[in-house]
C-alpha cells in the first residue's frame, strides 16, 4: 500500500510541478518533455529486463544444481550450532529448525525461489508454537528481521542489472555487498538480541561473526592501502574468481553425487527465464514515475536538498544521488532496482553513484514486503517491535554500503 500511495505521488507531484512551470515560468515544453521521457524510460525498463535474461537463466539454472546435489543442506548442517543460540524457545527436535536453517541457507546462494516457501513453512511451525495467534513471538521476530537482513553470499540481480547497464565489471561491487549486508545482518540481530535479552557471547556465535569480521580485516587492510584504481582490480578478480569457483563447485559436485547436471541446469534456467520476464511490468511501472518526477525537476530539487544538509556537515555530496535507492529498499524491492537503474543511467554503470547504488540495493532487503508477506501468511496483527528492528537494520546497512562504497571506489568523505 505504501508504494502505491508513492508511486501515485510521483505522478500527481510532477503534474503540478509542470503545470507551476508552464503558467509561471512560460515552459511551453515541459509536458511534451514529461510525456517523451516516460514512453523512453518505458522502452529502457523493457530492454533491460530483456537483458537479464541472459545471467538470471544461467544463474538459476546453476543454483538448481547447488539445490539438487545437496547444497543446501551442508549450509544447513553447517549454520545448525549458531541459529539454535538465536532460537531458544523452540524445542530442538521441532521442524521449525530445519525450515529456519534451510530458509537461511537458500537466501545465502541466492535462491529466492526456493527461500521463500522454505520460509513461510518456518513461520508456520513457529506459529504452532506461538501461544498468541495475533501477535508475533520471540522467534518469528528473530527469523522476520534476520530475513529482511539476511546475508547473501552473491548478489546476483545487482551483477544482472549491471551487466544490463554495460558495467565494465559487472562483479566489482560483490565484495562491497557483502560486507554491507553483513553489517545488515549484525545490526539486525543485535537489536533483537536486546528486545530478547538473548547472550551474543555464545562460543557458536562469536565463531560465525569472528569469521566474517576477520574476513573483513584482512580486505580492509588489504585494499585499504591500495589506490582507488588497483582496489577495483583486485576487488574485481576477487569477486570473479569466487564466483566462478562456486560454479564450478556446483558443477563438480552434482557430478560427484551422480545427478544430471545438465537437466538440473535446464530446469533452473527455465525459471530464470520466467522470473526475469516477470519483472518487466515492475521495473516500467516504477521507471516511468521516475521519469516524470525527474523530467520536471522534482529529483533535483529532493538530491539538492539532502546535499545542502549533508554539506553543511563538511561531507562530500557524491552519495547524495544514491540515497533514494536506499529510502524505496524498505518499501519495494523492485521499487529501489528501478531507482538503481535510473542512477545508473544518468550517472553510468562504472560512476561512484552507480556503484552505490548497486551496493546499497545489495545491502538491505524489503523490510515492509517482508513483513507483510511473512506476518501476513499466519494471521499475525501484532509485530511488536519486529519493524523498528528491521528499519535498524537497513539503516546500518545504508550506511555501510555509503562507507563501502567510498572504501572501494575512491571518493573521500571530506568535501
Amino acid at each position: 500500500m505504501a508504494l502505491n500511495y508513492i508511486w501515485i505521488g510521483f505522478f500527481v507531484i510532477a503534474f503540478v510541478v509542470a503545470l507551476v512551470k508552464l503558467i509561471f515560468f512560460g515552459d511551453t515544453a515541459i509536458f511534451n518533455n514529461v510525456v517523451n521521457g516516460m514512453f523512453d524510460s518505458a522502452k529502457t525498463g523493457a530492454e533491460i529486463s530483456m537483458g537479464l535474461i541472459g545471467i538470471m537463466t544461467f544463474w538459476l539454472g546453476i543454483m538448481k544444481i547447488g539445490e539438487r546435489a545437496g547444497m543446501i543442506s551442508l549450509f544447513a548442517r553447517g549454520m545448525s550450532p549458531f541459529f539454535s543460540r538465536l532460537f531458544p524457545e523452540i524445542p530442538k527436535n521441532h521442524p521449525a529448525n530445519g525450515s529456519i536453517i534451510m530458509n537461511f541457507s537458500a537466501n545465502m546462494l541466492g535462491l529466492d525461489n526456493a527461500a521463500t516457501p522454505v520460509g513461510l513453512k518456518a513461520m508456520q511451525e513457529m506459529q504452532e508454537l506461538n501461544p498468541e495467534k495475533d501477535t508475533a513471538s520471540n522467534a518469528q521476530i528473530m527469523f522476520l528481521v534476520l530475513n529482511t537482513a539476511g546475508i547473501t553470499l552473491i548478489p546476483t540481480g545487482v551483477i544482472a542489472v549491471r551487466m544490463a547497464n554495460g558495467a565494465a565489471n559487472p562483479a566489482d561491487v560483490f565484495i562491497p555487498c557483502l560486507l554491507g549486508t553483513f553489517v545488515s545482518f549484525l545490526a539486525g540481530m543485535i537489536a533483537v538480541a536486546v528486545y530478547q535479552k538473548i547472550n551474543l557471547l555464545q562460543l557458536p556465535i562469536l565463531a560465525f561473526f569472528g569469521f566474517f569480521i576477520a574476513i573483513m580485516s584482512g580486505l580492509y587492510f588489504w585494499l585499504g592501502s591500495l589506490p582507488p584504481d588497483q582496489i577495483q582490480v583486485y576487488a574485481g578478480l576477487l569477486g570473479g574468481f569466487i564466483i566462478f569457483s562456486l560454479i564450478t563447485l556446483f558443477v563438480v559436485y552434482g557430478a560427484a553425487k551422480k545427478i544430471n547436471v545438465y537437466e538440473a541446469f535446464i530446469d533452473g534456467a527455465k525459471e530464470g527465464f520466467s522470473t526475469s520476464v516477470m519483472i518487466i511490468p515492475f521495473l516500467i511501472a516504477i521507471l516511468v514515475a521516475i521519469s516524470a518526477f525527474r523530467t520536471t525537476g522534482c529529483m533535483d530539487y529532493v538530491v539538492n536538498a539532502i546535499g545542502s544538509l549533508v554539506a553543511l556537515f563538511g561531507l562530500d555530496t557524491s552519495f547524495v544521488p544514491a540515497l533514494p535507492v536506499g529510502l524505496m529498499k524498505t518499501l519495494s524491492g523492485g521499487g529501489a532496482r528501478g531507482l538503481m537503474v535510473d542512477v545508473m543511467t544518468t550517472y553510468g554503470a562504472d560512476s561512484f553513484q552507480g556503484r552505490l547504488a548497486s551496493i546499497i540495493q545489495g545491502s538491505s532487503e524489503t523490510t515492509f514486503y517482508v513483513l507483510a508477506v511473512y506476518f501476513g501468511s499466519v494471521g499475525i496483527k501484532k509485530p511488536r517491535y519486529a519493524l523498528m528492528c528491521g528499519l535498524i537494520a537497513d539503516l546500518a546497512g545504508l550506511i555501510a554500503a555509503i562507507f563501502l562504497a567510498y572504501l572501494f571506489f575512491g571518493h573521500t568523505i571530506q568535501a
